[in-house]
């Protein structure tokens, strides 16, 4: 199995980056985001940018579901 990129929360439903892919594709998400509202972009670019950083998470990452603190 390869490295994961990011890790299930411990709390709750989502991921968040564990390794330095996982930070870059969270750096650059988070850089194209607010570009595309600064030069006021179509919502669905933005609707975009969120569905493929849902699937790279949901790739690279350990498989989704609701926490409650255990691992």
């Amino acid at each position: 199995m390869s490295k994961r990129w990011f890790k299930r929360k411990l709390y709750g439903w989502g991921w968040y980056p564990c390794s330095i892919e996982g930070w870059v594709i969270t750096i650059v998400f988070g850089f194209l985001i607010g570009f595309s509202i600064a030069n006021g972009q179509n919502i669905f670019f933005i609707i975009l940018l969120i569905i493929g950083l849902f699937g790279v998470c949901y790739s690279k990452g350990e498989s989704p579901r609701w926490s409650w603190g255990k691992r």
